[in-house]
């Protein structure tokens, strides 16, 4: 599938368009940064917003988010999801003939009668015991092995400080007087604001005169036709190169710097303007998913009990759509795992949520081979090494897996990009001496005998659901 390609060979083709001539094709239709956000395939997060124009601009309402200023915005994140309850502590009884065991967790989450599972083993226990607090991270309770054969004992390999339990059901005898509701159903206000990215290319009038590289994009409404072909100097691609990477990896990794009063911490030293810095999307996901750990490599059992979580808090047990965001050491470790089975299940494309599908009434759209996908018990799990992520963390392997499925109710997109209307991509030329190409003459900006261009844009980036995410790391 044609959606834009960038090459050094020069067209067949006489009505080759300029680099003018692309910017005001932005300019005109700034949705159309996502058909530049496809060419950057590497740069997930360019990909899932602007690739598939899930992207909100000023002036758009609805009852969960909304821009409340020029330079922040605000959603609502609902929660209705079992959590994941670690261990504070090995337990040392084996609960043997149906003997009692002491167990310890880092929260108090386990009440009397309520049954749950070991992830890692799949034992199941009852408590028998109303919790007892030791400290703030530390409450005991008292249980019994689940079964039918007393000589069952405990599995201590799956009860090590961090390993995980889930509440899965409750018992209770005749006549009881007590019963507890494990669902955490909330309503979380969550605000965050838009980051100014700029980058800027000068060169000599004699650097001017270089080699051309040519792209190619699609039509807009046919994506098998091209639209035309543009011309651009090598230095405007490095330059939109850099403007790319930087817009994915502040939204992907950036540490918000606003205060709680809405000030932000770091000015420009020389003027005191204030710079806004939005939170990233890996900084939001940290605060809520669930975090799993390997060393050396993953085996097939964690990969299935990351899978296992994230189908207990989807919107459905199937049919929902999951990207694995990864490092490099990541990919090499998940392929050194599951590469048997990614070559036999390997598809030829997934399918994405896009709100502007359907005429604006969104719906998935095929995106292509971009991301190796394969289905996973009625669920589609997509793989994508990140650029950004691999330079973050070149040594530990590093992943974050997204659930990317919509909002049944509402359609809102899991992730989204906040931007200003006709300001997520803004092109500007400051030309000196010799003009754009070097040679040309004319009016000029400057007396340097040289050339300034200028790319700019507002962004800042939403996770929707950063509760149904979980993150996977190289200990």
């Amino acid at each position: 599938m044609l959606v834009a390609n960038f090459t050094s060979r020069i067209p067949n083709m006489g009505d080759t368009k300029t680099y003018e001539d692309w910017s005001k094709y932005l300019g005109t239709k700034p949705h159309r940064l996502g058909v530049v956000a496809r060419m950057y395939t590497d740069n997930t997060l360019n990909f899932i917003t602007d690739g598939l124009r899930n992207v909100f601009y000023k002036g758009e309402r609805a009852s969960t988010y909304e821009l409340s200023s020029s330079l922040v915005f605000e959603w609502e994140v609902e929660t209705n999801n079992i959590k994941k309850v670690e261990f504070a502590e090995v337990p040392t009884e084996t609960g043997e003939n149906g003997t009692e065991i002491t167990m310890a967790f880092k929260e108090n989450y386990y009440q009397k009668y309520d049954i749950f599972r070991i992830d890692a083993t799949k034992q199941q226990c009852q408590v028998v015991s109303r919790p007892i607090r030791k400290r703030d991270d530390y409450w005991e309770v008292q249980v019994r092995l689940i079964d039918n054969d007393y000589d069952t004992i405990l599995d201590t390999d799956g009860c090590q400080v961090g390993m995980t339990t889930t509440f899965q059901s409750v018992a209770v005898p005749e006549l009881s007087e007590e019963g507890y509701s494990k669902f955490q159903s909330q309503v979380e206000r969550h605000r965050n604001f838009i980051t100014t990215f700029r980058a800027d290319a000068s060169w000599s009038s004699l650097y001017a005169i270089q080699e051309n590289v040519f792209m190619s994009i699609a039509d807009d409404k046919d994506v098998t036709k091209s639209e035309g072909v543009y011309k651009m100097l090598k230095k405007e691609k490095e330059l939109l190169d850099t403007f790319m990477y930087a817009m994915n990896t502040g939204l992907l990794l950036n540490k918000g710097n606003i205060d709680i009063n809405g000030k932000a911490t770091i000015s420009e030293p020389d003027t005191g303007r204030p710079i806004y810095i939005g939170e990233g999307f890996i900084p939001q996901v940290e605060a809520a998913a669930n975090k799993y750990f390997y060393s050396n490599k993953p085996n097939l059992q964690l990969f299935n009990l990351i899978m296992s979580d994230m189908s207990d808090k989807a919107q459905s047990d199937t049919g929902n759509k999951w990207v694995f965001v990864v490092n490099r050491k990541l990919w090499q470790d998940i392929n050194m795992v599951l590469g048997e089975y990614l070559a036999n299940y390997k598809t030829m494309g997934t399918y994405m949520y896009s709100k502007s599908a359907n005429k604006g009434q969104g719906g998935y759209v095929k995106v292509g081979a971009t991301f190796d996908t394969y289905e996973y018990a009625g669920n589609q799990v997509s793989f994508v090494v990140d650029r950004a992520l691999t330079r973050e963390y070149p040594d530990r392997g590093y992943g974050v897996c997204i659930d990317l499925t919509a909002d049944k109710t509402t359609g809102t997109p899991a992730v989204a990009k906040f931007t200003l209307t006709g300001k997520d991509f803004i092109t500007n030329k400051v030309l000196g001496v010799g003009g754009y190409d070097g040679k040309s003459s004319g009016e000029v900006a400057s007396n340097v005998a040289g050339s300034k261009l200028v790319m700019m844009g507002y962004a800042g980036i939403a996770a929707f659901t950063p509760h149904r995410s979980v993150i996977l790391r190289e200990s």
